[in-house]
């Protein structure tokens, strides 16, 4: 539920008496904006159209005249690509391979870090990733590319003997593939694809519970609740900072897995 319709709806919470706090149905987090050829179009499907066209007018009018003395549009975005270039795509994959996976890394880290400060920002007060199904599909993007360029570098029968590490004794080498092999095809996409969405719909519902008991506790009528809104207030605003941060965090800690998986699917030994 966004924001904002968490705030419009706040005045029904609280009754001149200071009645009973009603919370909001489950149907109040699914809020459709309209229909398209017979399919429902959802704020978050709106968001990320939106976010992607930010990005791309942001580099097309960035990098269009690029010079070798940059002005400050062009050197914020080589800021940009040149962290991840360096300090997640080699550090990660190494010298050897990285710059193939580079553009993909930039592309993933730049999206999910617009898309989670969406929730933080006015007008939108949504995080794309808090629908569960876009982190899927961008784990389902690197899932397939990483197992894709291992099965290339190894050969098939190779990418699956790399999963067990050599000089097992034979009776624990069933037990460590069976092991690996779920790690490889289960484990990874599944962590990777619920530690964003987790965090951010638990960010977000966190910032929902503060904003909607401070107003709650503001018109409630009563003197001392009104008070006690004041900290209410505060403590919001604290948890918001911290939200900057978590949405950041969670932008790198994605492409860094993402970079980890691809530098481990194409190094010589596993």
């Amino acid at each position: 539920m966004s924001f904002t319709a968490a705030l419009a709806l706040a005045p029904s919470f609280a009754t001149e008496d200071g009645g009973s706090f009603e919370p909001p149905a489950p149907a109040e987090f699914y809020q459709p904006v309209g229909t398209l050829l017979g399919v429902e179009i959802t704020r978050s499907m709106v968001l990320a159209l939106v976010a992607f066209v930010i990005l791309a007018v942001w580099l097309l009018s960035t990098t269009r005249k690029a010079a070798v003395v940059p002005s400050k549009a062009q050197w914020m975005t080589e800021q940009i690509y040149d962290f991840v270039r360096n300090g997640i795509s080699r550090d990660m994959i190494g010298s050897k391979d990285f710059m193939r996976f580079t553009p993909l890394l930039f592309a993933l880290f730049v999206f999910i870090l617009l898309s989670n400060l969406f929730g933080s920002l006015p007008l939108a007060n949504f995080p794309i990733m808090s629908r569960i199904g876009f982190p899927m599909a961008l784990v389902l993007i690197v899932y397939v590319i990483y197992h894709a360029v291992g099965i290339q570098k190894h050969g098939l029968g190779g990418y699956f003997k790399s999963m067990v590490p050599p000089g097992l004794p034979k009776a624990m080498v069933p037990m460590i593939f069976i092991l690996e092999l779920s790690t490889f095809f289960l484990v990874r996409p599944l962590t990777l694809c619920l530690r964003l969405f987790g965090n951010m719909f638990a960010g977000h519902m966190l910032m929902g519970v503060f904003i909607l008991g401070s107003t709650y506790m503001m018109l409630s009528g009563s003197i001392g609740l009104m008070a006690a809104s004041v900290g209410g207030w505060v403590m919001t605003f604290l948890m918001q900072l911290l939200e900057f941060l978590i949405q950041a965090i969670q932008a790198y800690v994605f492409t860094m897995l993402a970079a980890s998986y691809f530098g481990g699917a194409v190094a010589d030994e596993h």
